[in-house]
């Protein structure tokens, strides 16, 4: 589980295609010595399992594999090398929920429709997939790029987020424009409250 709270900005320094699956090296901030192989860590959304860790050049690198469900899901697939992620570490017990409870289990992708920005701070339009919009809400929680944010304005399958400045700063969303995706994760309460009215 995880809280949407980013706290490192990877980059992506390989990519490899192995069949069906896509291994990833990203380089990170986090001392190697603390990441376990196994561990979960939410790239930008999904949650990856670290399969291999290393000391490379004095900076940590660690390696995921996106399979198909991961790269048909999500903008995996569409990573480089030097593609910024937003990485978070998996909640400890005791962390500070800072943000809301996120699993790391992308639905979808959206589209930016429109970006405003005043005063430092950034107003995205954003257009959800039309199965995952019902899940969307005003004062609602999202994940974007495996960003916790508070939805503002709801309008169909569109919906609206305002960015601050630190957000900004040291997150990817910073340098999203007009066009481009960001992976989805709606809120597990609304999921999980619209199942239950489904099986009433």
């Amino acid at each position: 589980m995880f809280t949407g709270i980013v706290t490192d900005m990877g980059e992506v320094v390989s990519a490899e295609e192995r069949g069906a699956l896509r291994r990833l090296r990203i380089v990170c901030a986090y001392p190697a010595e603390s990441i376990a192989l196994g561990a979960s860590i939410a790239c930008s959304g999904p949650c990856l399992t670290v399969v291999a860790v290393a000391q490379d050049k004095g900076r940590t690198v660690f390696d995921i594999d996106a399979a198909a469900e991961t790269l048909a899901r999500t903008t995996v697939g569409q990573w480089s090398v030097g593609s910024k992620v937003n990485l978070e570490r998996a909640l400890k017990v005791g962390d500070e929920l800072g943000g809301h409870i996120v699993a790391g289990h992308v639905d979808g992708v959206a589209k930016i429709l429109t970006r405003d920005d005043f005063d430092g701070m950034a107003r995205f339009t954003i257009e959800a997939p039309h199965d995952l919009a019902r899940f969307i809400a005003p004062k609602g929680s999202v994940t974007l790029d495996g960003v916790s944010l508070t939805v503002n304005e709801v309008d169909g399958d569109q919906f609206s987020v305002l960015v601050i400045p630190h957000t900004l700063a040291v997150t990817t969303i910073g340098a999203t424009k007009p066009g481009d995706w960001f992976n989805l994760e709606v809120d597990l309460m609304a999921r999980y409250a619209a199942r239950l009215v489904e099986a009433r």
